[in-house]
């Protein structure tokens, strides 16, 4: 996998590619970084998602949310403690490949490229999702998003610091959305807002329709799903990090940020959005950041809200873009996948993995006009969670082979994981939970079955490419 160098472009030299002659540009300023970082951590798992899970769980998602939240702060903070190890490490793939050796390098960097391709597919879904908020026809909302799909390939074509300014006044407009619905909601909470249809907003939604567990414990489980793929790209915030010019600094105030931000962005805006109108009114087919000011009769400010959500989604299919071209090119260049993908544009854009990552994540057409928004974005967001499930138990296992290996680094640590003996086998038996709880329904299932042809496939691959893997020859290493 290839990573991002956050240092800005003066501070060190470019390095030509060898072998190629070329280097792929290093203009992403450490603002650009770490914004994108906090935008990865805002995806459409809560825009688009939450009304999903609102409708499965009820009041008990914030539960959800909270105890996905909990464990991937671990994993974050093994990958914190791994990757201050040893600073030369640039990312997950890096330390896999160090502790369990090469063949955890290929299978954690190209499940990681699958990741994002499927996100993008999932994202590119809820971008024809939010414009039929608007015009009200599926094909129309189809051929939208597929326009956006293509702005965004001619967006990644250009030079990367134009994507970075991009994303990092996205990263801002997510950010002040949230925040923004968030204080509107708690004044309308404050105020008793009463909406057209003679709903008052009130604190007792949260117990007083059915309890704080609705639909049981079955709707409970349910809501892991989107919860779990809604916390994707979380681990961009320790990865990110780590490249800027002091890591020892910036990891752990990166890491330990985790909490607040899912308290803020995940719990705060759920807590108001099921506190105005009661959980059982939200619509799970639209995004009830939506449908709140819909609901409490404010068109104007829903469509607002609707233009924020779809730049969100665009903004995170755009960083995948970027991300999985990047990826083909780190792959290429370590002899684990074909050379074609280590060629750079004039530009210095790997453009052969972009069109490739374009493709495949256009392919969501099919999807779409098979089945509903909804239905489609469960196919993918099911596939997706799975994938990064293994992402992040491929970082954990890592770690439990560090403690054994070096006992003496781990003692000295400035930045050691909390409960480091325990915790690691706890989250993975949380995510082997996760697991089984998507086998109990049948739309994640039927998903999720997809998910071992990957693993097969990669496995066989990895017994034909194991005999040309090598150390990475490229000097210059960039991503989102």
């Amino acid at each position: 996998m290839a990573t991002v160098d956050a240092r800005p472009p003066g501070d060190q030299p470019n390095q030509p590619t060898t072998g190629s002659g070329e280097q792929l540009q290093r203009n992403l300023s450490n603002r650009h970084v770490q914004l994108i970082a906090i935008g990865g951590a805002i995806g459409t798992g809560l825009f688009m998602g939450s009304g999903k899970t609102i409708h499965a769980a009820g009041p008990s998602i914030l539960l959800v949310y909270v105890t996905v939240g909990v464990m991937l702060f671990f994993v974050m903070r093994a990958m914190g403690e791994l990757l201050l190890h040893n600073l030369d490490y640039k990312s997950f793939q890096d330390f896999s490949a160090d502790m369990l050796g090469p063949w955890a390098g290929f299978m954690s960097g190209w499940t990681y490229w699958l990741c994002w391709v499927v996100t993008g597919m999932a994202e590119i879904i809820a971008v024809a999702g939010y414009w039929d908020f608007w015009v009200h026809d599926k094909t129309l909302s189809i051929l939208l998003a597929v326009a956006m799909l293509a702005f965004l390939l001619l967006l990644n074509l250009l030079t990367v610091r134009l994507f970075g300014e991009m994303e990092f006044w996205f990263a801002i407009i997510k950010v002040v959305a949230i925040i923004a619905l968030i204080l509107m909601g708690l004044f309308m909470l404050v105020t008793v807002f009463r909406s057209p249809d003679g709903t008052k907003a009130s604190v007792t939604y949260l117990w007083d329709h059915g309890g704080f567990f609705p639909k049981g414990v079955n709707g409970f489980f349910e809501g892991f799903q989107i919860a779990v793929f809604a916390f994707v790209g979380i681990e961009l915030v320790g990865t990110t990090a780590a490249e800027t010019k002091d890591p020892t600094r910036t990891l752990p105030k990166a890491i330990n940020s985790i909490p607040i931000r899912v308290i803020i962005f995940y719990v705060f805006a759920l807590f108001v959005i099921m506190t105005i109108t009661p959980w059982s009114s939200i619509n799970p087919e639209v995004s009830p950041f939506v449908n709140l000011f819909s609901l409490a009769g404010l068109a104007a400010a829903a469509s607002v809200m609707n233009f924020v959500v779809l730049t969100s989604a665009s903004s995170s299919c755009n960083s995948g873009l970027f991300s999985t071209s990047r990826m083909l090119y780190g792959l290429s260049h370590k002899g684990m996948a074909p050379a074609t993908f280590g060629q750079l544009s004039r530009r210095h854009v790997p453009r052969n993995g972009l069109f490739v990552s374009v493709l495949l994540v256009g392919l969501s057409v099919i999807l779409m006009l098979s089945d509903t928004v909804m239905g489609a974005f469960t196919v993918v967001t099911t596939i997706s969670a799975v994938l990064f499930i293994f992402v992040w138990g491929m970082i954990l296992v890592s770690y439990i082979v560090y403690l054994r290996r070096h006992p003496e680094a781990h003692a000295r640590s400035t930045y050691k994981m909390p409960g480091a003996h325990v915790m690691p086998w706890v989250v993975l038996a949380f995510f082997a939970f996760v697991l089984w709880v998507l086998t109990q329904f049948e739309d994640t299932l039927q998903a999720m079955m997809w998910t071992p042809i990957w693993f097969v496939l990669l496995v066989a691959s990895w017994f034909v490419v194991r005999r040309r893997v090598r150390h990475d020859d490229s000097t210059t290493e960039v991503s989102a």
